[in-house]
């Protein structure tokens, strides 16, 4: 059992940290016993624990009485911690000391964070805020120069690293679904379904210039094939047919991508309204960010999807912003689904730091806007769903990879193959850390003129191969309200074993089982045993 004394105002961010690092953790009791004491920039009260560990970039007494020196490093610093880089947004105190280090800081190479034994106890004193670290990713996020850095799976791995290094057992349910190395949460954005939808608009001179223009200044960069630019000239001069309805509409790709995921879960993100920009953060209105096209236009798609499975959520426009509007626009996809809950991803991911209260008053289920426009990566820090410190119940499934982050001129503009390799290291992250990878390809993006069908092709087939769960963003978000619903009771030691029972409220049979994993310092065989839950149970391992 961990023991947390930390200031009131971080309470929040310390209930949903232990939500992501699910084990067993109770505020600090006078008089009761734990194996690990954690102190957040607060005095240590008395303890018997067997390891202590403190948390702060204010000078403490642990320093002051051994004498010694620290001083404070820069502003937007990182700290290595066993060769991985550890973004801090918060302050961080360096220590002059020649004890044991446990982070270096990047910048000085000097002790970020040190260990010692006191009498039967180890203490390690870290020289940042750990909660003040989770409220900045929950609240303001990563900058794009971090994006690529899961911090708060770092800030964990760190942890469970330093409580089982010092011989204490440690019992956690991973964020990994039973029989899955991670989750895979494919979504797609219908912001074009037709391109007749988008007559002399600049939607459509866009298209052009691109399909025509464009593919030439791509294809003499490299960028694309010969191929390809016959494809985008032959669907340009098609243009004409198209809307006279005489030939294919070259945008309608929803049998493409039900082909390519035919075995596989996915969701897709519709627009409620026609004709409606919504109003922007700075409070204009942006003509361009309005739908053209209405859910009777795309009706006949939009059942076919249900039939074959698929999840429809919203892409709200003004949900994010005003709760009246949202719910409206979640009753409108309602209507469609036949069902009482739905997500909603905000289009053109617009965001604020009330939006999660105001999309959790308008009734939604999930929320999946917390990515960004110009990046792939972590803008929570996080592989797994989480729940925002001011809502109450609303989880938010964060968004990792956009096709239009990774090919768009104006953001990283990537050719298909740097694109497989800067999703690359997202997908091992997941293998190693698990959680979701929630990736959006928009529903235009297979057909002319951006033909990214190959890069998608690619990474489905590098997915596939990685024994994940492939599930509806719904689905997904469930699972991790079945992992927060369980409880880890009564660990009690006797010799060599360990007892402990774990509660779950199950309410869905169709979701995995959970894995609860036990690591075991004290063997020498393994590392650790996991065990498969899926029902309230009483375990007992010998460690």
């Amino acid at each position: 059992m961990i023991g947390v004394v930390a200031n009131e105002d971080e309470h929040h961010a310390v209930v949903e940290f232990f939500e992501l690092f699910k084990t067993p953790w109770e505020f600090y009791r006078p008089g009761a016993h734990y194996n690990v004491l954690l102190c957040s920039n607060s005095p240590v009260p008395e303890n018997d624990a067997k390891l202590l560990l403190l948390y702060g970039a204010q000078l403490q007494a642990f320093e002051e009485c051994r004498g010694i020196k620290t001083r404070s490093a820069p502003e937007h610093t990182s700290v290595c911690f066993r060769g991985e880089r550890l973004p801090i947004y918060g302050s961080c105190l360096l220590f002059d000391s020649a004890r044991n280090e446990v982070l270096t800081h990047e910048g000085t190479k000097s002790a970020a964070g040190i260990s010692m034994a006191s009498g039967a106890q180890a203490v390690v004193r870290l020289g940042f805020d750990l909660f003040e670290e989770v409220h900045h990713l929950f609240t303001l996020g990563q900058p794009t120069e971090f994006a690529s850095i899961p911090t708060l799976e770092l800030h964990i791995s760190l942890l469970r690293d330093l409580i089982v290094s010092h011989g204490v057992t440690l019992v956690e349910i991973l964020p990994v679904p039973a029989g899955a190395r991670f989750i895979v949460c494919l979504t797609h954005d219908i912001d074009h379904p037709r391109v007749r939808c988008h007559k002399c608009d600049h939607t459509m001179f866009g298209f052009l210039y691109r399909a025509l223009v464009g593919s030439v200044i791509n294809f003499c960069r490299g960028r694309r094939s010969l191929r390809q630019v016959a494809i985008n000239w032959k669907a340009a001069f098609s243009l004409p047919l198209v809307f006279a309805g005489l030939a294919k509409d070259f945008w309608d790709e929803l049998d493409q991508y039900l082909d390519l995921e035919r075995d596989l879960g996915s969701t897709f993100f519709v627009i409620p309204t026609k004709g409606d920009a919504g109003v922007n953060p700075d409070g204009r209105t942006r003509s361009k960010r309005a739908s053209r096209y209405a859910l009777t236009d795309i009706a006949a798609d939009l059942r076919k999807l249900l039939s074959a499975n698929r999840e429809i959520a919203v892409q709200g426009i003004d949900a994010w912003r005003d709760s009246a509007k949202g719910r409206q626009e979640r009753e409108r996809i309602q209507e469609i689904m036949g069902t009482t809950e739905t997500g909603v991803r905000m289009h053109w991911l617009y965001f604020n730091s009330q939006a999660p209260m105001t999309l959790e008053e308008a009734g939604f289920a999930y929320d999946s806007t917390a990515g960004y426009n110009e990046t792939i990566g972590y803008r929570a820090g996080t592989t797994q769903v989480f729940k925002h410190l001011n809502a109450d119940h609303l989880l938010e499934l964060p968004l990792h990879i956009m096709d239009t982050a990774l090919f768009y001129p104006s953001y990283m503009n990537l050719s298909d193959e740097q694109a497989g390799a800067a999703i690359q290291p997202l997908v091992e992250n997941a293998t190693r850390f698990g959680g979701v990878l929630t990736i959006n390809w928009h529903d235009r993006s297979l057909g002319p003129e951006r033909l990214w069908i190959a890069p998608y092709r690619k990474l489905l087939d590098d997915l596939r191969s990685r024994n994940a769960w492939f599930a509806t963003a719904s689905e997904t978000v469930s699972w991790f309200k079945k992992r927060r619903s369980a409880r880890i009771d009564n660990i009690a030691y006797n010799g060599n074993t360990v007892r402990t029972r774990v509660s779950i409220n199950k309410d869905d049979n169709s979701l995995p089982a959970l894995n609860l994993r036990v690591h075991t310092p004290a063997r020498r065989d393994r590392a650790f045993i996991d065990i498969t839950v899926d029902t309230s149970t009483e375990v007992e391992i010998a460690v």
